[in-house]
């Protein structure tokens, strides 16, 4: 049956099974991981070769290729990261309407495996424009959905290892990715179409592995997703109620707006150091091994001391990174601390956040839950890039970074206060798991 009135008045309340709050109990259950997460970590990690083989040449072919000014880049990327705004919330809302979380995931899959083939066809910055707009599209219309099938398989107290886990392994995939791309420029004398072709043949790979091992939750025991009916719009509005769960979607946002994308900061980097173009790739790669080594940890920390004030301390190493690119360092300082304290930041948020917020609210809504804290994220992070693309455009690269740096210490500020009445403290935020069911 459809969420009745009195499951929405829960939802408001905030009411919660008091063995969700508790510690995470010691033993090997806990540290165990669904066969699901693994899975669905083997999925990203091919995406990722995928992914970020066109992130590491996307700069140097927009920028240097293409000859577009700091200020189309910033809009490109600001485009980039929010394009997946709308998607996500579609993705996350079909998901839990028809409880069909692999195959709205699958859609999206798909839909960014074919833009690898469309951006070497693509002309001008509108048609780049368009396709980057799809590409992240059917990004945005698998993430709510796939990390709505991560929570589900992991039990409150364990979500944060859960999701380091999987973002390790997606991270692993990100490692691979730039000497890939890196080794197809060398080889082909830099001919970036061969490098698009090649991710597309990584991305096909990876749909096909969730195609063939995993299942819609529907289609398995029935353990998950006890409801029967679909979500409507208005059930998936309650958890917006949930008392904690809308100071995170606004903590996300604000927190976003404030976050220059990692493309400008390498471009930066690059300018400030005269780091030689061929290297330019092996910048990210540094990002992403950090965040490999450090996203397991940050997660389970996050189970033991809170979710909150991991993710606040993932947001302080990036304001580090925009005071390295202020500070007169040594050219191989600069170069080693922004990947360090990037990938830091990734391992301190990415799943940290999704911990924070997927407990909060119940199985059946999970995937359209997710949906809106991305989407806060996201679309924060979009005004972020398009206003540092144009301060940097109008005042320079280092009065945008420092403009940045303030930003992103008043966002800090705010976020501490909103995310300081409970959802800093151990144990935060795992709520309505054991509530999940509709009445």
């Amino acid at each position: 049956m459809y969420l009745s009135s009195s499951r929405s008045a829960d939802l408001a309340s905030g009411a919660r099974d008091p063995r969700a709050q508790a510690p995470p109990p010691a033993g090997r259950g806990v540290r165990r991981v669904a066969p699901v997460v693994l899975v669905l970590g083997v999925v990203s990690l091919v995406t990722d070769v995928s992914a970020e083989m066109v992130t590491a040449v996307l700069p140097l072919y927009l920028v240097l290729g293409l000859g577009l000014s700091p200020m189309a880049f910033g809009m490109l990327d600001g485009l980039y990261n929010g394009a997946t705004a709308a998607s996500r919330l579609l993705g996350g809302h079909v998901a839990d309407r028809f409880r069909r979380h692999r195959t709205v995931a699958a859609v999206g899959y798909g839909i960014s495996a074919g833009c690898k083939l469309l951006l070497p066809a693509a002309g001008g910055v509108a048609a780049i424009g368009g396709v980057l707009a799809a590409d992240r599209a059917g990004k945005g219309l698998r993430t709510a959905p796939r990390d709505a099938l991560i929570s589900m398989a992991a039990p409150p107290a364990a979500q944060g290892r859960a999701f380091g886990v999987h973002r390790a392994m997606d991270t692993a995939g990100a490692l691979f990715g730039p000497p890939v791309a890196l080794a197809v420029l060398w080889v082909t004398a830099d001919a970036y179409d061969a490098v698009f072709v090649l991710s597309f043949c990584f991305a096909a790979f990876g749909l096909l592995v969730l195609l063939l091992f995993v299942r819609d939750p529907a289609a398995g025991t029935g353990k998950v997703g006890v409801r029967r009916a679909p979500v409507r719009l208005r059930d998936a509005a309650a958890v917006l109620r949930v008392p904690g769960f809308a100071r995170v979607c606004t903590a996300a946002l604000l927190l976003g707006a404030a976050t220059v994308g990692d493309a400008m900061v390498y471009l930066l980097l690059q300018r400030h150091t005269d780091l030689s173009p061929h290297l330019f790739p092996l910048l990210p790669l540094g990002t992403a091994l950090v965040f490999l080594l450090c996203a397991v940890p940050a997660g389970t920390a996050g189970d033991r001391y809170g979710r909150g004030g991991v993710f606040l301390a993932g947001h302080v190493a990036l304001l580090c990174g925009y005071l390295v690119l202020l500070a007169p360092l040594p050219d191989r300082v600069s170069i080693v601390a922004i990947p360090t304290l990037l990938g830091a930041f990734y391992a301190g948020t990415d799943g940290v956040l999704m911990a924070l917020a997927a407990p909060a609210a119940p199985a059946e809504l999970r995937g359209g839950a997710l949906a809106l804290v991305q989407t806060g994220q996201a679309g924060g992070r979009a005004l972020g890039a398009a206003g540092f693309g144009a301060a940097w455009t109008l005042y320079g690269p280092h009065t945008a970074v420092l403009l940045a740096a303030a930003g992103l210490a008043l966002a800090l500020v705010a976020a501490v206060a909103l995310l300081a009445a409970g959802t800093l403290a151990p144990g935060a935020g795992a709520s309505a798991d054991s509530k999940g069911a509709s009445r």
